[in-house]
């Protein structure tokens, strides 16, 4: 029995303007940026039926993206002759597509890659024109107004105390079954040559809203409303605190998605899968930080004592959940 050929992966890279749309994912009787990215490779590649997408970063309704990263899986016989025709494929979407999307480069992604899962990190930009003299009325979709001058170097400190690996509950909306671990890795505000002031936020991965409650809280600092050390607790307490304002969507933008070497795709996808799926009932054997382990269990217990039955090794958590002895991890 003849076998169907695999189907290509194709990896698409694209930015849109998020004020006309409910955010990425689809949604019944709502204008998405999926649907319509989706129902624009349809028609193109004339499939069956639009493509199931994956993203890199599911951004929420009114947010931006100047680099997000898509795949699809598709039929060779539907990408090839296509393919064939130089710019054939960039120049029909151009076509289709509404000009609030547009697809920056699509083909084939090399072996192992997953827009999501393999991605190291994502970096989205927040814009804050503090100033009523510098607002730019064509670029009020993009920016936050806020006409309360700004102490950036105020701002840098209390950021500065929430860099790292982190629980982010307090910045986070929950959802179940989601842990709020994240390793934020950059977080710093300047000035552009308009005198706008941009947050730069380099991480892993983001909670729901978690951008905007940081910005909302630094923006609290750098208002003289809040001293700088009130963010990091906030942080500590690992609670939503009303204080915290979740800033506009609309000064968001998702700006690059970062991806290892093409021999590390694969790996990376797999690393990632393995940490988001360790639940409790499942056998792992991989290093756990153990933020990990405080977030995904409340152990009312004064140590926790786990091996890995394929390599014998032990961890010892006290009842502070600070790791005693590092090890591989069995979750039982």
């Amino acid at each position: 029995m003849e076998q169907e050929p695999r189907p290509v992966r194709l990896r698409i890279d694209l930015a849109y303007d998020g004020s006309g749309f409910s955010g990425w994912a689809a949604q019944p009787g709502r204008r998405t940026v999926e649907d319509v990215l989706a129902e624009g490779l349809g028609r193109v590649l004339r499939l069956p039926a639009p493509p199931d997408l994956t993203v890199a970063g599911r951004t929420d309704a009114g947010v931006h993206a100047r680099g997000q990263v898509v795949h699809a899986d598709v039929s060779p016989a539907a990408w090839m002759p296509l393919a064939s025709q130089g710019a054939g494929p960039l120049a029909r979407l151009a076509a289709v597509l509404p000009a609030d999307v547009r697809v920056h480069a699509v083909g084939p992604a090399p072996a192992g890659f997953d827009a999501r899962f393999s991605a190291l990190w994502r970096r989205y930009s927040y814009r804050v024109c503090d100033d009523p003299a510098r607002a730019d009325p064509l670029r009020r979709h993009e920016t936050l107004w806020a006409f309360r001058p700004l102490d950036l170097t105020a701002m840098n400190e209390a950021a500065r105390a929430l860099a790292g690996e982190h629980d982010f509950a307090a910045f986070c909306r929950r959802r179940a079954g989601a842990t709020t671990i994240r390793a934020l890795r950059v977080l710093d505000w300047r000035r552009d040559g308009g005198g706008v002031a941009v947050a730069t936020v380099v991480a892993d991965a983001f909670c729901h809203n978690m951008v905007r409650a940081l910005v909302g809280a630094l923006l609290a600092v750098g208002e003289g409303r809040r001293p700088p050390g009130w963010p990091a607790e906030v942080l500590a307490a690992a609670v939503r605190d009303p204080a915290v304002r979740v800033v506009a969507p609309h000064g968001l933008c998702l700006e690059e998605v970062g991806y290892p070497p093409p021999a590390e795709l694969a790996g990376r996808a797999a690393e990632t899968r393995r940490v988001r799926s360790l639940l409790p009932g499942r056998y792992n054997c991989l290093p756990v930080s153990i933020r990990v382990l405080r977030s995904m269990f409340a152990l009312p217990v004064t140590r926790f004592v786990a091996n890995c039955s394929s390599c014998a090794r032990w961890a010892e958590v006290d009842g502070d959940f600070r790791l005693v002895n590092s090890a591989h991890i069995k979750i039982r």
